[in-house]
């Protein structure tokens, strides 16, 4: 069933599908505890639900959480769907399994919060702002064995996100990887990219990644 995506949420992509392809190689036991961490358009919680887990999804954007709960109706799935800002919503919850697609494209106005569409992607100067509190914050919510699978671009700096999560005692690795051309964003910033040192010169591509962490037992 094709989602649907209310005006101002972020329509699933090419990140999207390469996370979701992870999210399908992963053992999942019926009952898993999964957190979709930024929903969107819920496509990764419900494709986690349909294979019999219990999802809880959070986004900040009340057009998200609302498109979530639609298409979650639509689909007969039971999701749990909450707002808020990252962990918040979950605080001293702990799961088998945590999915994630942040923002992660750096952004001139860093001093701005982003709003409305723009918050699907914005993520400060070096496109970190959410993945380094992912980073921080994403390993005391997974239980002994539990896995996070976290999408982002090669631009927003890939070995920093492994160095993170390998310091707080995670086996952390690139599992999968697919190369792009630029959309209108990148597209955009691309002169700004290269003045910055984010983009060699003449590049009119990005590598995306799925990066996947496991918590020892």
């Amino acid at each position: 069933m094709t989602s649907l995506v209310l005006p101002g949420v972020y329509a699933p992509q090419d990140d999207t599908d390469l996370l979701a392809g992870a999210l399908r190689d992963e053992p999942l036991r019926p009952g898993a505890d999964v957190l979709d961490l930024g929903t969107g358009s819920g496509e990764l919680a419900l494709l986690a639900a349909e294979r019999g887990a219990r999802v809880t999804a959070v986004d900040v954007s009340w057009r998200a959480v609302c498109t979530t709960r639609l298409n979650a109706l639509r689909a007969r799935v039971p999701l749990r769907v909450r707002r808020g800002d990252l962990f918040g919503p979950v605080r001293g919850q702990q799961f088998d399994l945590i999915v994630s697609n942040p923002p992660y494209v750096p952004a001139p106005a860093a001093g701005t919060a982003p709003s409305g569409a723009a918050r699907a992607w914005d993520a400060g100067r070096d496109g970190r702002l959410l993945l380094d509190r992912i980073c921080h914050e994403g390993p005391e919510r997974l239980r002994p064995g539990g896995v996070l699978l976290l999408v982002q671009s090669a631009v927003s700096g890939v070995d920093h996100t492994l160095d993170r999560l390998r310091v707080a005692d995670l086996k952390a690795s690139v599992v999968r990887r697919r190369r792009i051309g630029f959309g209108p964003v990148l597209r955009e910033r691309a002169a700004w990219l290269r003045e910055r040192g984010l983009l060699p010169d003449g590049e009119e591509s990005e590598e995306l990644v799925v990066v996947r962490a496991e918590r020892p037992c």
